[in-house]
């Protein structure tokens, strides 16, 4: 939902989408309240009941749409607002214009195969998802039958030790170099590396509480982690953390898209196979799992959601059982490392 802003009064003020009118200027609706929580609270109460103060069904799917986002803008991300936002205004230009009152499965069924066409899978999925949610809200009798595209095997290239070895070698000395450190054998995600700072850091332990997210006019926020399996404690090997011992403050001074600008460029310039900054990720993960680290371990390290691994904010706690795992962990990326010193 859109945020309440204080006025010179003292109450607060909320506004909302509330129609485009005849010339396509869009107008808002105000709701001015004696606290912050009460104004959003009344906001978001309009934008998800406005529509059935007439007929519900009489709105288009446009409005449905924007309506949905914004009672949602007080509890996603940011960049979740965005994306939708981006799928909302590029993908539904064949069903916008659609009262929901005229909506078909048949309808929906053909702009989904010229979707297909378009577009992956996987992004089908995700402008299904945001119509079966604005459904949901708005005509819930709606019973959505729909058939989607079959997924296709990511292509993937996971890197192996012999692609990060060249890799560190090529950007020693770099900020680039302490990004792909943490990532590589963390392993963290750009926005966690570039939201952290040096009292997040203590000893061989980083802790990951936040994460640097882009909104709908582009710019840079930190802001809390997406889901409680992202908050974490990380324990680094020594030459990882000897990295940024002098550093204060902010450990990585760019953005995750500067990250990656830089990473492509190196990747390059190393002479290497394509692969994103992101990939890292998912080479941590194949070596802890090459060296027979359970998945638990495995989904608690890298901070990815399952129903084994915790799912509430971290204790500043790490068992002996999971410090035995991590143990194995460090050994590995402490020989990668070696070895690298031997061959400079």
């Amino acid at each position: 939902m859109a945020k309440a802003k204080k006025l010179p009064s003292g109450r607060w003020r909320t506004q909302i989408y509330d129609y485009t009118d005849s010339s396509g200027k869009r107008r808002y609706k105000s709701f001015t309240a004696k606290t912050k929580r009460e104004s959003e609270f009344l906001a978001m109460q309009y934008a998800t009941g406005r529509a059935r103060d007439t007929d519900e069904l009489d709105i288009t799917l446009s409005t449905a749409l924007d309506l949905y986002i914004q009672s949602k803008e007080g509890v996603l991300s940011p960049s979740t607002i965005r994306a939708y936002k981006s799928v909302s205004r590029n993908h539904f230009s064949q069903v916008r214009d659609l009262k929901l009152s005229e909506i078909t499965n048949a309808k929906l069924q053909v702009w989904i195969s010229e979707l297909a066409n378009t577009v992956s899978p996987k992004s089908v999925k995700n402008i299904f998802g945001l119509l079966s949610a604005t459904l949901d809200m708005f005509n819930p009798d709606f019973h959505l039958k729909t058939t989607l595209p079959a997924k296709k095997k990511p292509d993937l290239y996971v890197p192996s030790d012999h692609d990060i070895k060249i890799l560190l070698k090529h950007v020693a000395g770099t900020e680039l170099e302490i990004a792909v450190l943490l990532a590589a054998f963390g392993p963290m995600r750009r926005g966690e590396i570039c939201a952290l700072e040096s009292s997040d850091i203590s000893g061989n332990i980083i802790t990951v509480s936040k994460s640097m997210v882009m909104d709908e006019n582009r710019q840079w926020h930190i802001k809390q982690p997406k889901t409680y399996s992202s908050y974490r404690a990380i324990y680094y090997p020594d030459f990882v953390i000897q990295k940024m011992k002098h550093i204060n403050g902010r450990i990585i001074k760019g953005t995750p898209e500067n990250i990656t600008n830089r990473f492509r460029r190196a990747i390059i310039s190393a002479g290497l196979p394509h692969f994103r900054f992101h990939d890292l990720r998912h080479y941590a993960a194949s070596i802890m799992h090459a060296i027979n680290v359970p998945d638990q371990y495995i989904m608690e390290r890298g901070g990815w959601a399952s129903d084994n691994v915790m799912k509430s904010v971290y204790r500043n706690v790490i068992s002996s059982e999971s410090l035995k795992q991590q143990a194995k962990i460090i050994e590995h990326f402490e020989q990668i490392s070696h070895e690298i010193s031997h061959e400079i």
